[in-house]
């Protein structure tokens, strides 16, 4: 900054912290937030007044954490939530890990009471700082209100670079309520990884020399921003791919050489193809149990190249052969380049991979007269085209949503991956539908997780959010009583839903549009009703509690030892 600059900052008119804060979220091109207010953070809420700032009112702090990551990964966007103090920062913590645990990019914000009642066991304090250590990627307690939006700038910069994560800034009421004339903060340079081009040469030419190559995609792919560098690579290689759970649509989920997701859930084609494979090639993965069974026997013939923005993901549970650190849309299309020209030997292979795909593809015609909760989810994500976005809770309609729809795009599939947080469905499709208004967001739940979240109907009803339910309701804790069922002989222990309540009739009592579906010959017209509707509405589905996930690999398996349904 010049002199002449930091003379006339200095001489700006005297400001409060708070509008500090919301001046420098504006700056920083923020439209959107979600929060609930509260005694410590009321300062920020009495300046938001008359903002150009868009305030998301949620009924649960949980909700607005959800939310704010769920506008991060369908915006590219970094995502911002408000809470007070105490129990509105605790209430964040279920969020924030969600964010660490998936790489989402949230900055959140809390109010805490004045520097001098800390440690004095005031009333609603809590030492959030310290209870988020392990689940933030940077945290920040702001002393003076000067330093406010420095302390932005900076949390928005930690947020999003490298591997993104979520960012906490606790700011103590006289901080908000200070006066100061300071008026600018830090612009962070973009700081770019360079990538180890003899490393990719390397790469090149381990896949010139392989006979069973296979692409291995992660989430990381879409949060680098590398998807259509990744497409240009499996297209112009022709090399058989697979995704974990939240890297599907990095891929087309219907695009040539697409075998679907691996691990616990995933196609009998993906994981065969991973035991068999001689060249694992990974990009922005990090052999994640779920994606790999028993670890010692995963793709057990396989020499594994590795590219990721996080060194220490490489080689962290995975002997690595070749690795590739840095940002994955330059190594990616460094990688295409060196292998331009060259035509690899891998038509028996791409064969035998296809041919087992069509082989074991999924069926559809399920005997018996109830919703087949597969066809289903099939035929929504058909019907919606390419503006379809699932916003998946967690549960067995989470697998069968990854199994069964189609993708066109990694944004249009966002789902608690790596936590496995229930009550995720609701708020992130607010999130998802608050920032891209025209997709067709379609919140897929199960009637466990619905409940855990419900009362952001009344956010739904508030705003007009157009957003689209599809509640599956089994009566059950589906996935725990599946996994009784099959590993614990059949001991039901607490997973009867049976006394849920009329889900029509709730819907309807927040003054949202419902109806209900309990028989296949209702779903064609039941999911235009739902698609049409023109606000927000909810479609109660009933399966037949007994359905379970399939295909199944047990734990201590390898992905090849698959159980199958009858």
């Amino acid at each position: 900054m010049t002199a002449a600059a930091f003379k006339s900052a200095t001489e700006a008119a005297p400001r409060s912290g708070a509008r500090l804060l919301v001046s420098t979220l504006e700056r920083l091109g923020v439209e959107v937030v979600f929060g609930y207010p509260g005694g410590a953070i009321m300062p920020v809420y009495d300046a938001l007044t008359g903002s150009s700032l868009r305030h998301i009112l949620v009924r649960h702090e949980q909700a607005a954490a959800f939310a704010a990551d769920a506008y991060a990964r369908r915006s590219g966007k970094v995502g911002v939530c408000l809470a007070t103090s105490g129990p509105g920062a605790t209430n964040l913590i279920t969020g924030i890990a969600n964010a660490m645990m998936d790489s989402i990019p949230i900055v959140c914000i809390t109010g805490n009471v004045a520097q001098a009642m800390m440690g004095t066991d005031a009333f609603q304090e809590i030492d959030i700082l310290g209870v988020t250590l392990p689940i933030v990627k940077h945290s920040i307690l702001v002393r003076d209100p000067a330093d406010v939006p420095a302390a932005v700038e900076e949390a928005f910069h930690i947020a999003a670079s490298g591997r993104p994560g979520p960012v906490l800034i606790d700011l103590p009421k006289d901080v908000q309520v200070g006066q100061t004339t300071q008026d600018f903060g830090f612009r962070y340079p973009n700081t770019v990884v360079p990538i180890d081009h003899n490393a990719i040469a390397r790469a090149a030419e381990a896949i010139r020399q392989a006979e069973r190559p296979l692409i291995y995609v992660g989430g990381g792919v879409k949060i680098g921003h590398a998807v259509d560098e990744l497409r240009a690579f499996a297209e112009a290689t022709g090399i058989p791919s697979v995704s974990t759970l939240n890297a599907l649509g990095t891929i087309a989920t219907d695009a040539p050489g697409t075998l679907g997701m691996l691990g616990m859930h995933g196609t009998r084609a993906a994981n065969e193809a991973v035991q068999e494979t001689d060249l694992l090639i990974v990009f922005g993965a990090r052999f994640d149990d779920r994606a790999t069974g028993k670890l010692a026997e995963f793709a057990p013939d396989a020499r594994v190249v590795h590219f990721d923005i996080d060194a220490s993901e490489i080689g962290k549970l995975r002997q690595t052969w070749i690795a590739v650190a840095g940002e994955l849309p330059a190594g990616i299309e460094a990688l295409t380049a060196h292998l331009a020209g060259t035509s690899l030997r891998i038509d028996p292979w791409i064969m035998r991979c296809v041919s087992r795909a069509e082989r074991t593809a999924f069926r559809y015609d399920a005997p018996g007269e109830g919703v087949y909760a597969p066809a289903l989810l099939k035929a929504i994500s058909k019907a919606a085209g390419d503006d379809f976005v699932a916003a998946c809770d967690v549960g067995q309609h989470q697998m069968w949503a990854a199994q069964h729809c189609r993708f066109a795009r990694p944004e249009a599939h966002l789902t608690s991956g790596g936590l496995g947080a229930m009550g995720f469905g609701l708020p992130a499709g607010i999130g998802a539908k608050l920032a891209d208004p025209d997709a067709t967001v379609v919140v897929i739940a199960g009637d466990g997780g619905f409940m855990m979240n419900v009362q952001e109907l009344a956010t739904l009803r508030r705003y007009g959010v157009a957003v689209k339910i599809l509640l599956l309701d089994n009566s059950s804790l589906g996935l725990v009583r599946q996994w009784q069922e099959l590993f614990f002989n059949q001991n039901y222990s607490e997973v009867d839903l049976s006394d849920n309540p009329d889900f029509v009739k709730v819907a309807e009592a927040f003054g949202v549009e419902a109806f209900r579906i309990s028989r296949r010959e209702e779903v064609t017209a039941g999911i235009a009703r739902l698609l049409a509707a023109e606000g927000p509405c909810l479609a109660h589905v009933i399966i037949d509690p007994r359905e379970n996930v399939w295909p199944l690999v047990p734990p201590g398996k390898n992905n090849a030892e698959m159980m199958e349904g009858t």
